[in-house]
């Protein structure tokens, strides 16, 4: 799985060529994928202000409004992937647009029945 991370607002904060530049790219990565098999799923999250936090306060689940963290970026998506290797999920990742803007990407395998393994 590929995690996406970015800082909320940055595609807003684009000149209009720039986005059609950053929305070409992901439909093109995208595309590729789905030509190769490699495609599973994704999808994009809202904005973090709509996020709803479980968390335990004595005892009782108690339930808080929006993010908590104090940080620039925010969990903004997802991409499963059906890869061969790791080294193949890391490179899809590079090439993901976000990462040029100040986002990252995470890697991670999805663990299933049999373990970890990819």
């Amino acid at each position: 799985m590929l995690l996406i991370y970015n800082r909320p607002g940055f595609v807003e904060e684009l000149g209009e060529a720039e986005r059609d530049t950053l929305f070409a790219e992901v439909g093109a990565i995208m595309k590729e994928l789905q030509e190769s098999g490699e495609w599973v799923g994704g999808e994009a999250l809202t904005d973090p202000s709509t996020t709803r936090t479980v968390r335990e306060r004595g005892g009782r689940p108690a339930v808080t409004d929006g993010p908590f963290l104090e940080a620039k970026e925010h969990f903004a998506g997802y991409l499963t992937v059906d890869c061969e290797t790791e080294e193949r999920a890391v490179e899809i990742a590079r090439r993901w647009p976000d990462v040029r803007y100040g986002g990252h990407m995470e890697v991670r395998a999805v663990m299933n029945q049999s373990g970890t393994e990819m």
